[in-house]
Protein backbone atom coordinates (compact mmCIF):
# COMPACT_ATOMS: atom_id res chain seq x y z
CA UNK A 1 0.00 0.00 0.00
CA UNK A 2 1.35 3.56 -1.04
CA UNK A 3 -0.41 5.21 1.31
CA UNK A 4 1.84 6.83 4.35
CA UNK A 5 -0.69 8.14 6.21
CA UNK A 6 -4.05 9.48 6.04
CA UNK A 7 -6.06 11.59 8.94
CA UNK A 8 -8.78 13.81 9.37
CA UNK A 9 -8.51 17.08 11.15
CA UNK A 10 -10.84 19.34 13.26
CA UNK A 11 -9.75 22.54 14.40
CA UNK A 12 -5.93 21.55 14.26
CA UNK A 13 -6.25 18.51 15.93
CA UNK A 14 -5.36 15.30 14.48
CA UNK A 15 -9.13 13.21 15.20
CA UNK A 16 -8.59 9.58 13.58
CA UNK A 17 -7.15 7.89 10.66
CA UNK A 18 -8.92 8.06 7.47
CA UNK A 19 -9.42 4.66 4.66
CA UNK A 20 -8.80 5.99 1.18
CA UNK A 21 -12.25 4.19 0.78
CA UNK A 22 -14.32 6.93 2.44
CA UNK A 23 -14.98 10.06 1.18
CA UNK A 24 -14.61 13.42 3.81
CA UNK A 25 -16.20 16.48 2.37
CA UNK A 26 -16.80 19.47 4.96
CA UNK A 27 -17.98 22.51 1.98
CA UNK A 28 -18.54 24.70 4.70
CA UNK A 29 -16.33 24.65 7.48
CA UNK A 30 -12.59 25.18 6.45
CA UNK A 31 -11.45 23.74 10.24
CA UNK A 32 -12.34 19.95 8.84
CA UNK A 33 -10.54 18.22 6.14
CA UNK A 34 -8.46 15.31 5.56
CA UNK A 35 -4.92 15.06 4.30
CA UNK A 36 -3.58 11.97 2.76
CA UNK A 37 -0.05 11.39 2.05
CA UNK A 38 0.97 8.87 -0.71
CA UNK A 39 4.45 7.63 -1.87
CA UNK A 40 5.23 6.27 -5.22
CA UNK A 41 1.48 5.78 -5.33
CA UNK A 42 -0.18 3.33 -8.30
CA UNK A 43 -2.82 3.98 -10.11
CA UNK A 44 -5.55 2.10 -8.26
CA UNK A 45 -4.84 4.35 -5.27
CA UNK A 46 -5.04 7.47 -7.02
CA UNK A 47 -8.12 5.88 -9.36
CA UNK A 48 -9.94 4.91 -5.62
CA UNK A 49 -9.11 8.97 -4.58
CA UNK A 50 -10.26 9.82 -8.13
CA UNK A 51 -13.57 8.57 -8.07
CA UNK A 52 -14.15 9.70 -3.84
CA UNK A 53 -13.18 12.95 -4.55
CA UNK A 54 -13.34 13.73 -8.04
CA UNK A 55 -10.19 14.41 -9.25
CA UNK A 56 -9.34 15.39 -12.75
CA UNK A 57 -8.24 13.07 -14.36
CA UNK A 58 -5.16 14.83 -16.35
CA UNK A 59 -4.15 15.73 -13.13
CA UNK A 60 -4.26 12.10 -12.21
CA UNK A 61 -2.16 11.27 -14.90
CA UNK A 62 0.38 13.69 -14.48
CA UNK A 63 0.34 12.71 -10.43
CA UNK A 64 1.74 9.31 -12.18
CA UNK A 65 4.18 10.65 -13.87
CA UNK A 66 7.57 11.96 -12.70
CA UNK A 67 8.43 14.13 -15.60
CA UNK A 68 6.40 16.88 -14.73
CA UNK A 69 7.87 20.66 -14.49
CA UNK A 70 6.16 22.53 -11.42
CA UNK A 71 2.32 23.98 -12.22
CA UNK A 72 -0.80 24.93 -11.24
CA UNK A 73 -3.70 23.82 -12.33
CA UNK A 74 -7.32 24.89 -11.78
CA UNK A 75 -10.22 21.80 -12.01
CA UNK A 76 -13.48 23.83 -11.28
CA UNK A 77 -13.38 24.15 -7.45
CA UNK A 78 -10.16 22.25 -6.88
CA UNK A 79 -6.23 23.09 -7.57
CA UNK A 80 -3.58 20.51 -8.68
CA UNK A 81 0.03 21.29 -7.89
CA UNK A 82 2.99 20.00 -8.69
CA UNK A 83 6.58 20.78 -7.45
CA UNK A 84 9.89 19.14 -8.12
CA UNK A 85 12.40 18.02 -5.20
CA UNK A 86 15.67 17.99 -5.28
CA UNK A 87 18.45 16.18 -3.02
CA UNK A 88 22.47 16.51 -3.89
CA UNK A 89 24.31 13.07 -4.31
CA UNK A 90 27.98 13.33 -4.30
CA UNK A 91 27.86 15.48 -8.07
CA UNK A 92 24.95 14.93 -9.15
CA UNK A 93 21.37 16.30 -8.20
CA UNK A 94 18.50 14.28 -8.55
CA UNK A 95 15.15 15.10 -8.62
CA UNK A 96 11.68 14.08 -7.16
CA UNK A 97 8.01 15.17 -7.56
CA UNK A 98 5.46 16.04 -5.48
CA UNK A 99 1.93 16.06 -7.18
CA UNK A 100 -0.71 18.09 -4.52
CA UNK A 101 -4.88 17.41 -4.51
CA UNK A 102 -6.79 20.67 -3.36
CA UNK A 103 -10.22 20.71 -2.70
CA UNK A 104 -11.96 22.50 0.01
CA UNK A 105 -12.26 19.39 2.24
CA UNK A 106 -9.10 17.34 1.64
CA UNK A 107 -5.44 17.71 0.38
CA UNK A 108 -3.92 14.87 -1.14
CA UNK A 109 0.24 14.91 -1.45
CA UNK A 110 1.78 12.01 -3.93
CA UNK A 111 5.49 11.65 -3.98
CA UNK A 112 8.01 10.09 -6.48
CA UNK A 113 11.34 9.69 -6.08
CA UNK A 114 11.30 11.89 -3.10
CA UNK A 115 13.38 10.85 -0.14
CA UNK A 116 12.40 13.54 2.50
CA UNK A 117 9.25 12.18 4.24
CA UNK A 118 6.47 14.45 4.65
CA UNK A 119 6.14 12.78 8.57
CA UNK A 120 7.97 15.65 10.34
CA UNK A 121 6.17 17.95 8.46
CA UNK A 122 3.27 16.79 9.88
CA UNK A 123 4.50 16.46 13.19
CA UNK A 124 5.34 20.16 13.36
CA UNK A 125 2.05 21.49 11.75
CA UNK A 126 0.58 19.28 14.46
CA UNK A 127 2.07 20.98 17.04
CA UNK A 128 0.72 24.09 15.54
CA UNK A 129 -3.22 23.80 16.19
CA UNK A 130 -3.72 27.76 15.38
CA UNK A 131 -2.35 27.43 11.85
CA UNK A 132 -3.16 23.75 11.09
CA UNK A 133 -7.30 25.01 11.97
CA UNK A 134 -7.44 27.91 9.05
CA UNK A 135 -7.68 25.13 6.18
CA UNK A 136 -6.06 23.28 3.67
CA UNK A 137 -4.37 26.17 2.13
CA UNK A 138 -1.86 26.68 4.69
CA UNK A 139 -1.01 22.91 4.60
CA UNK A 140 -0.07 23.41 1.04
CA UNK A 141 2.27 26.42 1.92
CA UNK A 142 3.72 24.32 4.57
CA UNK A 143 4.04 21.44 2.13
CA UNK A 144 5.84 23.79 -0.74
CA UNK A 145 7.85 25.88 1.99
CA UNK A 146 9.11 22.19 2.93
CA UNK A 147 10.32 21.48 -0.46
CA UNK A 148 11.97 24.89 -0.98
CA UNK A 149 13.77 24.55 2.00
CA UNK A 150 15.35 21.08 1.06
CA UNK A 151 16.88 23.19 -1.99
CA UNK A 152 19.20 25.50 0.59
CA UNK A 153 21.48 22.86 1.68
CA UNK A 154 21.72 22.02 -1.90
CA UNK A 155 23.16 24.92 -3.20
CA UNK A 156 25.41 25.91 -0.03
CA UNK A 157 26.92 22.49 -0.32
CA UNK A 158 27.97 23.44 -3.86
CA UNK A 159 28.89 27.04 -2.98
CA UNK A 160 31.00 25.52 0.03
CA UNK A 161 32.94 23.20 -3.06
CA UNK A 162 33.50 26.46 -5.19
CA UNK A 163 35.09 28.43 -2.25
CA UNK A 164 37.30 25.46 -1.93
CA UNK A 165 37.82 25.41 -5.75
CA UNK A 166 38.63 29.22 -5.59
CA UNK A 167 41.24 28.62 -2.65
CA UNK A 168 43.08 25.67 -4.70
CA UNK A 169 43.85 27.94 -7.62
CA UNK A 170 45.47 29.86 -5.97
CA UNK A 171 48.16 27.53 -5.09
CA UNK A 172 48.64 25.15 -8.00
CA UNK A 173 46.81 24.79 -11.68
CA UNK A 174 43.53 22.89 -11.99
CA UNK A 175 43.79 19.75 -12.93
CA UNK A 176 41.66 18.00 -15.77
CA UNK A 177 39.51 16.12 -13.29
CA UNK A 178 39.37 19.16 -11.49
CA UNK A 179 38.06 21.02 -14.37
CA UNK A 180 35.44 18.20 -15.52
CA UNK A 181 33.96 18.42 -12.04
CA UNK A 182 33.59 22.16 -12.57
CA UNK A 183 32.06 21.41 -15.59
CA UNK A 184 29.53 19.28 -14.43
CA UNK A 185 29.03 21.73 -11.59
CA UNK A 186 28.09 24.53 -13.87
CA UNK A 187 25.62 21.19 -15.91
CA UNK A 188 23.96 20.81 -12.54
CA UNK A 189 23.49 24.36 -11.55
CA UNK A 190 21.61 24.96 -15.35
CA UNK A 191 19.47 22.33 -14.95
CA UNK A 192 18.52 23.17 -11.52
CA UNK A 193 17.69 26.65 -12.94
CA UNK A 194 15.39 25.03 -15.26
CA UNK A 195 13.14 23.85 -12.44
CA UNK A 196 13.35 26.88 -9.91
CA UNK A 197 12.02 28.62 -12.84
CA UNK A 198 8.64 27.08 -12.84
CA UNK A 199 8.72 26.73 -8.96
CA UNK A 200 8.96 30.56 -8.82
CA UNK A 201 5.90 30.74 -11.50
CA UNK A 202 4.07 28.42 -8.60
CA UNK A 203 4.69 30.43 -5.75
CA UNK A 204 3.89 33.49 -7.48
CA UNK A 205 0.40 32.24 -8.64
CA UNK A 206 -0.12 30.76 -5.40
CA UNK A 207 1.12 34.48 -3.84
CA UNK A 208 -1.05 36.70 -6.39
CA UNK A 209 -4.31 35.22 -8.01
CA UNK A 210 -7.19 34.32 -6.90
CA UNK A 211 -7.59 30.72 -6.96
CA UNK A 212 -10.05 28.08 -5.63
CA UNK A 213 -9.28 26.90 -2.10
CA UNK A 214 -7.04 29.61 -1.74
CA UNK A 215 -8.12 32.28 1.25
CA UNK A 216 -6.51 35.92 0.44
CA UNK A 217 -5.36 35.90 3.85
CA UNK A 218 -2.91 32.43 2.95
CA UNK A 219 -0.98 34.86 0.31
CA UNK A 220 1.48 36.25 1.93
CA UNK A 221 2.34 32.93 3.67
CA UNK A 222 3.10 31.94 -0.43
CA UNK A 223 4.66 35.38 -0.44
CA UNK A 224 7.73 34.00 1.27
CA UNK A 225 7.81 30.85 -0.78
CA UNK A 226 8.56 33.26 -3.36
CA UNK A 227 11.01 34.70 -1.99
CA UNK A 228 12.75 31.82 -0.99
CA UNK A 229 12.40 30.41 -4.41
CA UNK A 230 14.12 33.94 -5.63
CA UNK A 231 16.66 33.57 -2.74
CA UNK A 232 17.55 30.20 -4.43
CA UNK A 233 17.65 31.51 -7.95
CA UNK A 234 20.16 34.34 -6.97
CA UNK A 235 22.28 31.70 -5.47
CA UNK A 236 22.31 29.78 -8.05
CA UNK A 237 23.45 32.22 -10.77
CA UNK A 238 25.90 33.84 -8.37
CA UNK A 239 27.28 30.46 -8.75
CA UNK A 240 27.54 29.40 -12.34
CA UNK A 241 29.00 33.34 -12.87
CA UNK A 242 32.04 32.25 -9.75
CA UNK A 243 32.53 29.14 -11.79
CA UNK A 244 33.12 30.71 -14.98
CA UNK A 245 35.10 33.16 -13.13
CA UNK A 246 37.05 30.44 -11.66
CA UNK A 247 38.17 29.01 -14.58
CA UNK A 248 39.12 32.13 -16.00
CA UNK A 249 40.69 32.74 -13.06
CA UNK A 250 42.43 29.72 -13.52
CA UNK A 251 43.38 30.67 -16.59
CA UNK A 252 45.08 33.96 -16.24
CA UNK A 253 46.97 32.83 -12.98
CA UNK A 254 48.43 30.07 -15.80
CA UNK A 255 49.48 32.75 -18.20
CA UNK A 256 50.95 35.25 -15.82
CA UNK A 257 53.10 31.78 -14.44
CA UNK A 258 53.56 31.28 -17.69
CA UNK A 259 54.97 34.83 -18.13
CA UNK A 260 56.91 34.94 -15.29
CA UNK A 261 59.23 31.35 -15.99
CA UNK A 262 59.80 32.53 -20.03
CA UNK A 263 60.94 35.82 -18.00
CA UNK A 264 63.00 34.33 -16.29
CA UNK A 265 64.51 31.86 -18.99
CA UNK A 266 65.06 34.65 -20.88
CA UNK A 267 67.07 36.89 -18.17
CA UNK A 268 69.08 33.29 -17.51
CA UNK A 269 70.03 33.02 -21.97
CA UNK A 270 70.59 36.42 -21.17
CA UNK A 271 73.21 36.28 -18.39
CA UNK A 272 74.90 33.22 -20.04
CA UNK A 273 74.78 34.62 -23.47
CA UNK A 274 78.18 36.88 -21.93
CA UNK A 275 80.72 33.82 -21.11
CA UNK A 276 78.83 32.06 -24.13
CA UNK A 277 79.97 34.90 -26.72
CA UNK A 278 83.69 35.23 -25.21
CA UNK A 279 84.31 31.65 -24.85
CA UNK A 280 82.86 31.30 -28.21
CA UNK A 281 85.65 33.85 -29.52
CA UNK A 282 88.40 33.20 -28.06
CA UNK A 283 87.81 29.44 -28.81
CA UNK A 284 88.21 30.23 -32.50
CA UNK A 285 91.33 28.68 -34.52
CA UNK A 286 93.25 31.97 -34.88
CA UNK A 287 97.04 32.14 -34.52
CA UNK A 288 97.17 35.96 -34.80
CA UNK A 289 94.23 37.05 -31.99
CA UNK A 290 94.52 39.72 -29.07
CA UNK A 291 95.60 39.31 -25.91
CA UNK A 292 96.57 35.41 -26.40
CA UNK A 293 99.89 35.82 -25.31
CA UNK A 294 99.08 38.54 -22.27
CA UNK A 295 100.04 37.45 -19.03
CA UNK A 296 96.70 38.56 -17.65
CA UNK A 297 94.17 37.93 -20.59
CA UNK A 298 92.80 34.75 -18.55
CA UNK A 299 92.21 37.13 -15.17
CA UNK A 300 91.01 39.66 -17.39
CA UNK A 301 88.18 37.65 -19.71
CA UNK A 302 87.26 35.86 -16.19
CA UNK A 303 86.51 39.43 -14.97
CA UNK A 304 84.90 40.81 -17.62
CA UNK A 305 82.47 37.52 -17.65
CA UNK A 306 81.54 37.44 -13.72
CA UNK A 307 81.17 41.89 -14.15
CA UNK A 308 79.12 41.59 -17.99
CA UNK A 309 76.95 38.64 -15.46
CA UNK A 310 76.89 40.55 -12.50
CA UNK A 311 75.18 43.66 -13.67
CA UNK A 312 73.04 41.82 -15.95
CA UNK A 313 71.77 39.79 -13.09
CA UNK A 314 70.78 42.97 -10.74
CA UNK A 315 69.40 44.42 -13.93
CA UNK A 316 67.11 41.38 -14.15
CA UNK A 317 66.61 41.13 -10.48
CA UNK A 318 65.52 45.03 -9.94
CA UNK A 319 62.96 44.77 -13.04
CA UNK A 320 61.15 41.29 -11.38
CA UNK A 321 62.40 39.03 -14.14
CA UNK A 322 64.55 36.89 -11.80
Amino acid sequence: MSVIASYLYRDGVRVRPVSIDERIDFPDDRSQFVWIGLSSACAADLEKLQALYGLHPLAVEDALSDRQLPKVDIHGDQLFVIARTARLDEATIHYGQTAIFVGHSHIITVRLGSERAHQPLRAELETNPQLLRQGVDYVLHAVLDFIVDGYLPIVRAIEDEVVRMEEHILDSFLERRELARILTLRHELIRFQRILAPMEDVARKLARSELPCIDPEARPYFSDVLDHVRRVETMVEGLREVLVSVVEFSSLIEQQRQGAITRQLAAWAAILAVPTAIAGIYGMNFEVMPELKWRYGYLAVWIAIVSACTILYSRFRKSGWL
